[in-house]
């Protein structure tokens, strides 16, 4: 393989690595995806079967469009996970990576009725950037990969109704601290309510506030920074 399918595969290997870090795997299930640089349409994916823990750069498994692996290899792949996938990295040629996870901040908030609420720092770096999708069941048939793509539109981030959290990402590390910020704010979200304590709410006009703030920071290069810090934590030999 050439070097940048390379260094694709090193970052999407410790994008894994880090989601069970975060403690935010799900056994053997949920995926990470990630474009293979060139023209054929090809992705990286877990082997089906093994711990996040156990995702290295040479074991993730190259597939196409829809999900057949198309180099030799002793591992499988879970075509049926790769339906949502599929269907994002087909119609955007900005999703390099895509993100799904099911953590229980996640699939909590996706089943609160006022979804992701704009009231802490987090949140509120989200506002505007994130989406919701209806659950219609287990993510096996195509014909509901149109409803997610327009559901999702030009977004970084999408709440699976009922189901959990999803991202993508013009790089692994893009994909990967936007789904940081995501269950971050997810999670104290959960802690807040459970307080059962009266909310404070901060005024409507501090949402552009940290908007416009946020976009003068340079969002790129505070992804580029806190991926490099994140990839120290994870060597592969």
């Amino acid at each position: 393989m050439n070097d940048e399918e390379w260094r694709v595969r090193v970052d999407l290997a410790a994008a894994y690595r880090l989601v069970a870090h975060f403690g935010w795997d799900d056994v053997i299930f949920t995926h990470i995806s990630a474009r293979v640089p060139g023209p054929e349409h090809h992705f990286l994916i877990n082997p089906y079967g093994m711990l996040f823990t156990e995702i290295t750069p040479d074991n993730l498994v190259k597939i196409d469009l829809d999900g057949k692996i198309v180099e030799p290899t002793e591992h499988v792949v879970n075509p049926a996970g790769f339906t949502i996938h599929s269907a994002i990295h087909a119609a955007r040629s900005n999703a390099q990576c895509v993100m799904h996870l099911h953590t229980v901040t996640g699939v909590a908030v996706s089943c609160q009725e006022h979804g992701l609420l704009p009231i802490d720092q987090t949140a509120m770096l989200l506002n505007g950037e994130v989406a919701y999708h209806e659950y219609e069941g287990i993510a096996l048939e195509l014909d509901e990969r149109p409803r997610l793509v327009a559901d999702l539109g030009s977004k970084r981030a999408m709440i699976l109704r009922n189901h959990g959290t999803l991202t993508v990402g013009e790089s692994v590390g893009d994909a990967f601290m936007t789904m940081y910020w995501l269950e971050r704010a997810c999670a104290m979200q959960i802690a807040m309510l459970a307080g059962g304590t009266p909310l404070h709410w901060p005024a409507s006009s501090v949402q552009d506030v940290v908007r416009a703030q946020a976009q003068a920071a340079g969002r790129a290069a505070v992804v580029r920074m806190a991926w490099a810090a994140l990839r120290r934590r994870i060597e592969f030999s």
